[in-house]
């Protein structure tokens, strides 16, 4: 849970793997991604090359939904199942208060982190605790520690 907007976490585990050959996937607000985006090229590295070569796939919320809405998330397209680990970074905050069903927002969280499972990934989540209510938060927490349970690394 983040308590402010800053996206200094993100941004180390971001780059960390950028840096170490590793493909990155960041599934956020088209805001945030763009705040990502903007960090890796303070960071000395060139978001735009990395971005058309496939290390660092950006997917835009909430239009991202339809891909993470199909009954089987998909195996191919950018994602690199046969390359270095990948690193996965989702951050949640535009979600909340936005009017999407609490169910169906810890529906597609659970689908989500299956996924990022079977992609033997390291995974961080995040959301701006400012977005969430006692009950949302609550959720939150409760659908991340059921995934750190698997093989996937929650941070």
């Amino acid at each position: 849970m983040r308590k402010d907007r800053s996206l200094e976490e993100i941004l180390q585990f971001v780059v960390s793997g950028l840096e170490a050959g590793q493909q990155v996937v960041a599934l956020a607000s088209p805001e945030c991604l763009k705040e990502i985006a903007h960090g890796v090229g303070e960071n000395g590295l060139k978001p735009d090359a990395l971005v058309r070569n496939g290390r660092l796939v950006l997917l835009a919320a909430p239009d991202c939904l339809n891909f993470l809405s199909r009954p089987e998330l998909p195996h191919r397209g950018p994602l690199r199942r046969n390359g270095s680990m990948l690193r996965w970074v989702s951050d949640w905050s535009w979600a909340y208060g936005n009017g999407i069903h609490p169910g169906h927002l810890a529906e597609m969280q659970t689908r989500l982190h299956e996924y990022v499972r079977s992609l033997t990934a390291l995974s961080m989540c995040t959301v701006e605790s400012e977005n969430l209510g006692r009950s949302s938060l609550l959720a939150v927490l409760a659908e991340h520690r059921r995934a750190a349970r698997g093989t996937v690394a929650a941070v």
